[in-house]
């Protein structure tokens, strides 16, 4: 009986232990196959008269149970609890082989080896109700470690995420920051060429204003002077001397009257630039009015037309229009935005004059035939105008400079440089809009405004 019972809760201690049915399956039924043995040999025991030998049946068993579990590495973790089982079959071992080789010795000392044999055998449960307990133990430890580095891996984690969230706060606040920081340096740019621009400004109001007065003396006093020659040519008719001297001061008159048309020519040329420096630095204080666009650039389109017209007869362009009719009126500065229309129509009757010119030269004409068309579109809360001549277009390196002061492509005497600088800063100051420019050398020019309509 007492080895029925150390065998059966060995096998049962070691698979509950190891978990054998799932981490040692193979070994696992060889424990239920000792198991069932060890049932079959305790009924044998008590169900038929089993001999006196019967009892080394059971040696071999449990010698073959240690050894299994004391031998292999799979059962290295119970080793101890094997061990305790030695004692207890040694002792049984002893007990048996002195009762058939010293029964004299035996009989004698009975009581001690039932006692040893007791004891080791209580010695058995005694440290598997130990181990049981450490194992427990054990085991609740490892659940508490395996709570604290699950809690401490969720919170690893949560932190990370934290960090992660606050790493993109942080990133997404140095973006903003570099972005304002660049908005403020643009503004500043901007203010500083505003400054630098109304400086200039009033600058040039004051030198043009200190230029008009002399110039104006210039040109009134030349148209003077050529009135006098003619008054003074037609005294010396009348002088009582000689034709040769007569000729020869005529002479002299025809080239002083001649320097002098030549003063007014140029005195002229000046006032013109001296007022189209005044009406560029002049601060436009006009109010928006509502005008029909359409009707406001068909007109100027004209206007810039007939003046050309009226210098060259020979000039002859085609005017097409593609205006939008849902358009009406709009808010704008009527005389600003005139200015703006005749100095872009102006520039495109010159593109296109200018490319005849230069292919009637070349002897290149063909069928080629001056165009200019202004077009006209609303959407989206927008006025968009553009201008296209199909002229002499520009480089790239005239385009980078088209809307600064005083530059011009143009020959000496026919442009002052400041009607396109001027519309730029109607279109942009003024209209809160945008001017801008397409071009392609020796095919066309397009200017393209934006206006936004509240």
């Amino acid at each position: 009986m007492d080895y029925f019972l150390v065998s059966f809760f060995l096998i049962q201690y070691v698979r509950s232990s190891l978990h054998t049915s799932t981490s040692l399956p193979d070994w696992d039924r060889t424990l239920l196959i000792g198991r069932y043995v060890s049932i079959a040999l305790i009924a044998t025991y008590y169900v038929s008269d089993t001999p006196d030998w019967f009892s080394w049946i059971w040696h071999v068993f449990m010698i073959l149970i240690i050894y299994i579990l004391y031998t292999k590495e799979d059962f290295s973790p119970i080793r101890s609890v094997t061990q305790s089982v030695i004692p207890f079959v040694a002792i049984s071992i002893i007990s048996d082989i002195l009762e058939v080789a010293a029964p004299k010795f035996y009989e004698d000392y009975d009581d001690w080896f039932n006692i040893a044999t007791s004891f080791a055998f209580v010695l058995c449960f005694v440290i598997w109700f130990y181990a049981q307990k450490q194992r427990k133990i054990l085991l609740k430890e490892r659940e508490d470690r395996l709570r604290e580095e699950m809690a401490s891996k969720a919170q690893k984690e949560s932190l990370e995420y934290l960090v992660a969230e606050r790493t993109m706060e942080l990133t997404a606040q140095k973006e903003e920051l570099q972005k304002a920081i660049e908005d403020l340096k643009s503004t500043q740019n901007q203010l500083i060429q505003s400054e630098k621009m109304a400086s200039l400004g009033e600058l040039t109001a004051g030198i043009a204003h200190e230029i008009q007065n002399p110039l104006n003396f210039v040109n009134n006093f030349s148209e003077v002077s050529v009135e006098l020659c003619q008054e003074l040519e037609e005294e010396v008719d009348k002088t009582a001397i000689s034709d040769e001297d007569k000729d020869y001061i005529k002479g002299i008159i025809a080239d002083l009257s001649q320097n002098q048309q030549k003063i007014t020519h140029h005195g002229k040329r000046a006032d013109s630039i001296v007022k189209g420096m005044l009406q560029h630095s002049r601060a436009s204080s006009g109010e928006k009015e509502a005008v029909e666009i359409n009707a406001l650039a068909d007109e100027y389109m004209r206007l810039a037309y007939h003046g050309l017209r009226a210098k060259d007869k020979e000039f002859n362009a085609a005017l097409v229009t593609d205006f939008d009719p849902n358009i009406g009126k709009v808010m704008v500065m009527p005389q600003d935005l005139g200015r703006v229309f005749l100095n872009l129509f102006t520039n495109a009757f010159y593109a296109v004059a200018e490319k005849k010119r230069m292919l009637t030269e070349a002897g290149k004409l063909n069928d080629y035939k001056p165009e200019v068309k202004i077009s006209t579109k609303m959407f989206a809360g927008k006025l968009y105008i553009r201008v296209t001549d199909n002229g002499t277009g520009m480089p790239d390196q005239v385009k980078a400079k088209i809307f600064q002061p005083f530059f011009t492509t143009k020959p000496t005497g026919q442009g002052t440089g400041l009607g396109l600088s001027m519309s730029y800063d109607i279109i942009t100051n003024a209209h809160n809009g945008m001017l801008d420019v397409e071009t392609i050398p020796g095919e066309k020019t397009e200017f393209k405004i934006t206006i936004p309509i509240a």
